[in-house]
């Protein structure tokens, strides 16, 4: 009986030693499109057929199945429109411009005929959404075959996609294709197509794209007929063709969650191959004012992605494209569009940022939609790594992150940031919270956790969670595991409501031979605090004060300076006192969060400066 119950309890302590180390552990459906398309240049419109193997790994049964159309929001009256006209502050690059446009200006996107393995399909079309009704249920752990025609026009370029953008690229084909919408533990995420972010279902593509034989073409995936197409790609020999014909290009993309391209009869193609890397394309208008800019382009791009294999882990794909088109800078798997009429500085920063997008946005792909920070915020938080590295100034890269979201809380626009990105009431909210707040969340966590382990902690949450789109819990375990502290509250508070950090110094007291010192929480968010103690011989001693609510406290080396824990800050009581050695005669400064990594609202009352020769007691 011993040995029996010895041997049950091994199997449930392994049990729990893998659940413990277990993370976005969550079931992932998988598509595998393969799809030839015909773009006719005159008339901007496409047609094709698609194979869509679509395979079911949730526990449901699925009797119906929906489909993104992005192009149908470039009509007036789309849903984009309407937000477009009718929000507070909309954004210039749109505006009215939808409900100005023309039957030959719109965007269109139709499935045709669709079958399930041979069978039709009811489709129910919905503006930006097509919902299908499938003949056979799909069972769980069940694979299906979609077979169907589709056509399409591209609309004038107004955002991220269209053609003839302001630069004079031709095509700039993101959003595109009927796209499968994801389901997950949530239910499916069919959102409308409104001017916000995406969300895909992990898949392969096999993309045949036929064009205009005077057309360059980028693309998502690696090109599989380079000797026939030529344009800048390594081939056998040069082509000449008559004036008018066509060529089709062949992409292959493993594992990404989504297909774009462009086009341009002026594209130059650049290639860096990177040692121990991918391989880096540049395409850009073959023009003199952009050659002096872009060519030092690939450059800092090498270096820019060295930095994030070594920092967050390894980019998993082949190839990475660099291409001039869209309406400014905007992230798709192997492949960006930026806009290239740059100054260097700024050519290098909207590359960083697109760039470093392929570990948020390509890798860990959390829903865009209800989580834009993730995506957003944490490419922030990596890019202004980066940029520090390419450009070094010594200043903190985040500081601009507290400033953006310290404004946003100061105009009174503030919404809490689990709101879908959709439904923020203002553009500069969404704006303000995704990237300010996204990145100011990771860079104030180090002042929680320490920043080496925060470090470390990110690049745990990327192995841990690559291709599995994680959520903000699976971030807020990898970390709890990495520090060995709670952060419920950190993530429940600063993601799910709008409270403010106010920290303040309320009295710095002699008693004896010692300082009492009493600091307050004046806003509503809870926070560890960090101190600094000056004193009149040029010595500073740093304190932390943990939060109770953490179950521990962050190693007081690993960060920027080395300090002394105090017992930790009950959270239910407004103020904190500890006493120190020391006395008021040899203090100049008390100062909670020296290094300004935290949001607090305050910095008046965050320092106490004390003349010399002050005795007694010293209050703000």
């Amino acid at each position: 009986m011993l040995s029996i119950l010895r041997s049950g309890a091994f199997v449930l302590a392994s049990s729990f030693s893998l659940l413990a180390n277990a993370q976005c552990d969550r079931w992932q459906q998988r598509v595998k499109y393969t799809m030839a398309v015909d773009l006719d240049h005159n008339s901007h419109q496409f047609t094709g057929a698609a194979l869509l193997q679509y395979t079911n790994n949730s526990p449901d049964t699925l009797r119906e199945v929906f489909f993104h159309l992005y192009l149908n929001a470039f009509k007036p009256n789309s849903e984009m429109d309407v937000r477009s006209r009718s929000i507070e502050d909309p954004d210039p690059r749109v505006g009215d411009r939808i409900a100005a446009l023309t039957a030959d200006q719109v965007g269109d996107l139709q499935v045709l005929g669709l079958k399930q393995e041979g069978k039709p399909a009811t489709l129910v079309p919905m503006g930006t959404v097509l919902k299908v009704i499938l003949p056979k249920p799909l069972l769980p752990g069940r694979s299906t075959v979609l077979a169907y025609d589709l056509k399409g026009q591209v609309p004038v370029q107004i955002r991220r996609t269209g053609r003839d953008n302001t630069e004079g690229v031709a095509y700039s084909m993101t959003q595109w294709y009927p796209k499968l919408a994801e389901y997950d533990h949530r239910g499916w995420h069919a959102y409308p197509y409104v001017g916000r972010e995406f969300h895909g279902v992990w898949g392969d593509f096999d993309v045949s794209l036929t064009v205009d034989s005077s057309y360059t073409v980028a693309a998502t995936g690696v090109l599989q007929n380079p000797e026939q197409v030529g344009h800048g790609y390594p081939s056998k020999k040069a082509l000449k063709r008559p004036s008018g014909s066509k060529l089709t290009w062949r992409f292959v993309a493993k594992n990404v969650h989504d297909f774009a391209w462009a086009a341009d009869r002026e594209f130059k193609h650049v290639i860096l191959p990177m040692t121990d890397g991918p391989e880096l394309h540049f395409f850009y208008k073959d023009q003199p004012e952009l050659e002096a800019v872009w060519k030092d382009l690939p450059a800092y791009m090498e270096r820019s992605f060295r930095y994030m294999n070594e920092h967050f882990g390894k980019y998993p794909w082949p190839q990475y494209s660099f291409v001039q088109g869209g309406d400014g800078g905007m992230e798709y798997p192997m492949l960006t569009l930026i806009t290239g009429k740059r100054r260097l500085g700024s050519l290098v920063g909207v590359s960083v940022h697109e760039s470093v997008h392929s570990w948020y946005y390509g890798v860990l792909a959390s829903n865009e939609g209800r989580f834009a920070w993730m995506d957003e915020g944490m490419t922030e938080y990596a890019g202004s790594k980066v940029m520090e590295h390419l450009f070094p100034h010594g200043a903190d890269p985040h500081a601009g992150s507290i400033e953006g979201y310290l404004d946003l809380v100061e105009s009174g626009k503030h919404e809490s940031p689990i709101i879908h990105a959709d439904h923020f009431h203002t553009n500069r909210a969404y704006g303000a919270t995704a990237y300010s707040f996204g990145e100011l969340f990771v860079h104030q966590l180090g002042a929680v956790v320490g920043e080496k382990t925060l470090a470390l902690g990110m690049l745990r949450y990327y192995e841990a969670c690559k291709f599995k789109h994680p959520e903000p819990i699976d971030l807020e375990r990898v970390m709890e595991k990495q520090s060995g502290v709670e952060l419920d509250w950190y993530f429940d508070e600063w993601i799910n409501t709008t409270r403010t950090l106010d920290m303040g110094i309320r009295e710095v007291l002699q008693v004896g031979d010692s300082l009492r010192i009493t600091i307050s929480r004046k806003g509503e968010q809870l926070m560890p605090v960090d101190l600094a103690l000056e004193y009149r011989d040029g010595r500073t001693d740093y304190y932390h004060v943990p939060l109770s609510l953490m179950r521990g406290d962050k190693p007081s080396v690993g960060d920027r300076y080395t300090f002394t824990t105090l017992p930790a800050w009950q959270w239910t009581n407004a103020q904190y006192t500890f006493t120190v050695p020391g006395t008021l005669a040899k203090l100049v400064s008390v100062t909670i969060d020296p290094l300004q990594r935290t949001a607090d609202t305050d910095r008046s009352n965050d320092r106490v400066e004390l003349p010399e020769g002050a005795g007694g007691m010293i209050r703000p």
